[in-house]
């Protein structure tokens, strides 16, 4: 099993706010959404708690827009990702477990709003990430359903897959401190363009990724 991270990882930066442009850019109305953040900005000053305030995010931006709609946005971003933002090296990697006949999984703390139709395009066949909540009547509320896969949160959905699933052999890629705990739980963990500062175990492998992608679509996902 291969167990990729996907922002700083697969793509050259964050995803999330680059998303969130995107959507704000068709409804910029909405911008003055954003206020509404202000109270849990200021709370996670004193808690820390990037779900919530993830969470508080995307529903201000983007809370009360029909899942039809935002499933177009998220479309057209997954297409824009592919073309614009990910690096070749990483491609190459997931080439490489796909041909081995390795499972792939997808594993982000950013929305699954995009991050599942990212990796059915990348030829996925897993994806753990962070859920949002939806109203009853179709339409985004934007708040996390459930944890924000993190850190020690994504430590705990590797190893709760790897007791299940019992891969003879797993693979980890991330690229910052965050991903440390889940890269441990891999027979060969690697971290990508991880900053020097960062004091690294010494069974983890720092790689460097720096090439822009120039993919092709196939039917088994995308080929570098």
């Amino acid at each position: 099993m291969a167990v990729f991270d996907l922002d700083g990882t697969i793509t050259r930066f964050d995803t999330l706010g680059p998303f969130l442009i995107a959507c704000l850019a068709r409804r910029p109305w909405r911008l003055v959404r954003l206020l509404l953040v202000v109270p849990a900005a200021a709370r996670y000053l004193v808690q820390r708690d990037r779900g919530a305030l993830k969470g508080a995010l995307l529903h201000a931006a983007l809370g009360g827009l029909p899942r039809a709609w935002l499933a177009q946005r998220s479309a057209r971003f997954v297409r824009w990702l592919v073309h614009r933002a990910l690096y070749q090296e990483a491609l190459e990697a997931i080439e490489t477990h796909r041909r081995r006949g390795e499972r792939l999984m997808l594993m982000s703390a950013s929305a699954d709003l995009y991050v599942a139709p990212l990796a059915e395009a990348l030829g996925f066949e897993l994806v753990q990430c962070s859920r949002v909540q939806w109203r009853h009547d179709g339409r985004l509320d934007g708040r996390l359903d459930g944890a924000n896969c993190r850190g020690l949160e994504k430590q705990r959905r590797l190893q709760a897959l790897i007791e299940r699933e019992r891969p003879a052999r797993v693979y980890a890629y991330g690229n910052s401190a965050a991903d440390v705990p889940h890269l441990l739980l891999a027979q060969e963990g690697y971290l990508v363009n991880g900053p020097r500062r960062l004091a690294v175990p010494v069974v983890l492998h720092r790689v460097n990724w720096s090439r822009h992608a120039q993919p092709a679509l196939t039917k088994g996902g995308i080929r570098a």
